[in-house]
């Protein structure tokens, strides 16, 4: 049997490197989105930020909210909403069960990156993260400063 490809996304467009720090990261989920071409192309440029976004569950059904695209130079009057919600696509299961996840355990729908998959396709990469507390993000501060600072002591031994 052939062993399992893992998959890696081909082109970001947009990365929460914040989440990291804020949330405890716990499941991940790869979704896709319903959107416009000129959010595609507004995509495909870069220039998305998606910090202060997340996800949540309206009438059975997944919305990515507050997460930023920017307007399309070229669209004119075709062009979108930049803060508009969008549509997750998920399945159903999946659907229940991250709605689950947030109702019962009060966790929260974090996506993580915003990227373009081998065949061209938008993809959201979501989490389900549990906010961490001001001692939490000092620790997280700790082990990374400490681990820097290891790097540089075992570079300079040898």
């Amino acid at each position: 049997m052939a062993a399992k490809k893992e998959k890696v996304p081909s082109r970001i467009a947009a990365d929460n490197r914040r989440a990291r720090f804020n949330y405890e990261i716990g499941q991940t989920f790869e979704a896709g989105l319903a959107l416009t071409g000129t959010e595609v192309k507004s995509l495909r440029e870069g220039r998305s930020n998606i910090t202060d976004s997340y996800a949540g569950e309206k009438d059975g059904e997944m919305w990515l909210y507050n997460a930023y695209i920017p307007e399309y130079d070229q669209a004119n009057r075709f062009n979108h909403m930049p803060r508009r919600p969008r549509k997750l696509l998920l399945h159903r299961r999946e659907i229940n069960r991250l709605a689950g996840a947030v109702q019962r355990e009060g966790m929260t729908l974090v996506p993580l990156k915003i990227y373009f998959n081998d065949r061209g396709r938008a993809k959201i990469e979501l989490a389900i993260a549990r906010g961490k507390q001001l001692h939490d993000k000092r620790e997280t501060a700790k082990k990374r400063d400490w681990g820097r600072e290891k790097a540089r002591l075992m570079r300079e031994r040898g």
